[in-house]
This record gives C-alpha cells, structure tokens and sequence, in this order.
C-alpha cells in the first residue's frame, strides 16, 4: 500500500484556522502595507504551524526622524535649510526609507526630548539638522548607540557621522576673491556659536595671513532683532568709511544684503569702493541690487548624502565615524569686481 503524502496547504487553509479573508492572508504572504503588526503576527505563525513554506520578505528600512533647527527669530524653518530638507525628503522617498520631520529649538535638543520624539514614531535612526548636541545629548547618543547624522554639524571628536559643506575651504576661497581683486583691509561680519560657522571665522582668517600686508577684522553681531544689527551696521559704515576697510567677507547673504545697504547708504559705490562677498547662495543674494558675490553652498545634494549615510551606519553600526564635506563654488556677483588682480 502506498503511503498518502502529506498534505499541502493554501493560503484558503490559513485564513481559515487564522479567522480572515484569503485576501488579507495574500497580502502578508506578499509583504503589502496596511496590515496591523498583530494580524500579521498571527497569520504568519499558522502558516509556520501548518508548515506553509513562506517567503521571508526583505526586511523594511528602519523608520528615521529628522530634528531640525528652528530659525530663532520666527521659530520657523530658514531658508537655508528648506534645501536641505528637500533633499532629505526626495533621496529618502527613492530609497524607500521610512522619514519624518520636526522642527525643534536647539536648546530643546536635550535627550529626554530627543528619546520622546523618537519613540513617538518608533524611529531608530536620527538626523539632527542644524543642531550641535550638547554634552547631554552626546552622551545619550553614544550610550543608546543611535545612528545619528550630524546635517550641516561636525562633531570634533569624531564620534558621530556627519555632513556639511567645506566651510573653512569655502571662506577661505570667499576671502581669496577679496584679496585677489587687491583687497587687503577686510572685514569679517559673523555672529553664531555653531562650529559651521566658526570654520568659516578660521577659513578669513587663514587667507588673511596667507599673503603679506593683510589686515583683518572679525565683528561679531547679535541677531535678536532688526534693531541690534542697524547698530552693528553702523558701526560697519564707520569703518568703511574712516578707518579704511574696503571689503567685506559675510557669514552668509543675509548679513551681506545688510551690509550692502550700510556702506551704499553713507555714498558709498559697490564695487569700486567697497567689496562684499557672500555665503550660501540663497534667494536674497539674486535678487539684491547689484546681484551678490557669493558661495553658492548645494544645500540639496548636503541633504541627499545624509541619506545615504544613514542607510551606511545601519549596516554598518560598529564602522568607525565619517564626515563629508561638500565642495563650495563661488558665485559671480555686482558686489565685487573679480577682473581686477593685485
């Protein structure tokens, strides 16, 4: 007598035993979205039980939170990093990898928030975009053993990843334009804590001393209000005007458009008696009058490599720590006349 083989099951067999339609079996079988983690659970533990043979499906990525600096005047988003978030958004979403957003102020940055935010959307992997943590926060970090990428951030110990433009490079080339065009008394208007900026601060300062004769001078402003930097601008006239500095190396186009219309509002003309240079390319910068020298900054492409540093560190979470720079490319603008060589 022949022994019966054993008896193959369908997919009818386990909607039966597990109380569902034969469709919502199908869609798990296929790995499709929309299906509650305890249904999914369930079905997938008859088929095991019944011995249905089940495709184990690729496993999703992990979901990831973006935290971004919020601009500390308005509380909104600036303008510099909507590029960013547009590249984070477009390069996650080909990718497939599961990416929300929220805006938080950098003092709020503390582990206790960071860990609420997270859990909320059950996310492991972490883009803090703009944001330098704190020692708290690091220490967090480290312990949890978070992914975590530093967007427009360094961490000078080398323990997280990172990705920024090269700013010491790019404000060492911004400065160089100056000096190029026989600039040599040169201002340098900043006014932030974040380690991106600082480099740019260190960026003047080595092109200054990179030729002879050079004098440099680092101003630092405040940005609580209109009213703060209309002092400051004041002060910059003066300068311009009777202690002989002749151009102006700015920590980003915002500060620069005010800077134009400081020393064009004492008389004086842009460029032939004072050069202004620039940062990040933004919208302002087209639209001043004369069009801003500048350094244009692909805040996009800052924002699509984050992405897939990411998807490096979750496969590999015990790889030593790596910051990308991207390259900075001048901008041609009224505001200095580049034909001019010292």
């Amino acid at each position: 007598m022949t022994e019966a083989s054993p008896k193959r099951f369908r997919q009818a067999d386990i909607a039966a035993r597990a109380g569902v339609s034969v469709s919502t079996v199908s869609r798990v079988l296929a790995n499709e979205p929309g299906i509650s983690e305890d249904v999914r659970r369930q079905i997938l533990k008859v088929a095991e039980d019944l011995g249905y043979r089940v495709k184990v499906p690729a496993k999703s990525a992990p979901q990831t939170l973006a935290l971004i600096a919020t601009n500390g005047v308005t509380g909104g988003l600036s303008v510099f990093y909507e590029g960013i978030v547009e590249g984070l958004r477009s390069e996650a979403a080909q990718q497939a990898m599961p990416f929300d957003i929220r805006l938080v102020r950098e003092a709020k940055a503390t582990p206790e928030i960071v860990r609420e935010h997270m859990e909320s959307l059950g996310a492991e992997g972490l883009f803090l975009v703009g944001i330098d943590p704190g020692d708290a926060l690091c220490g967090w970090l480290e312990e949890s053993r978070t992914p975590v990428i530093l967007v427009n951030g360094t961490d000078h110990e080398m323990r997280f990843d990172g990705v920024s433009p090269s700013n010491f490079f790019g404000a060492y080339a911004a400065t160089r334009r100056l000096v190029n065009a026989g600039h040599r008394r040169i201002l340098h208007l900043t006014g932030s804590h974040r380690q991106t900026i600082l480099e740019r601060i260190r960026g003047f300062e080595a092109a200054i001393a990179s030729v002879g004769g050079g004098e440099a001078r680092v101003i630092h402003l405040p940005f609580e209000s209109n009213a703060s930097f209309e002092a400051h601008a004041a002060t910059l006239a003066a300068l311009a005007e009777d202690a002989g500095f002749t151009a102006a190396f700015c920590m980003n186009d915002f500060v620069a458009v005010g800077v134009l219309e400081a020393v064009t509002e004492i008389g004086l003309s842009v460029p032939k008696d004072f050069a202004i240079v620039g940062f990040d390319d933004l919208p302002c910068a087209e639209m001043a009058n004369p069009r801003l020298a500048t350094m244009r900054v692909d805040r996009v492409a800052v924002g699509r490599e984050a992405i897939g540093m990411m998807q490096f560190r979750f496969r590999h979470p015990a790889a030593p720590a790596r910051h990308v720079s991207h390259a900075i490319t001048p901008v041609p603008g009224g505001t200095l006349d580049e034909g001019q060589r010292a």
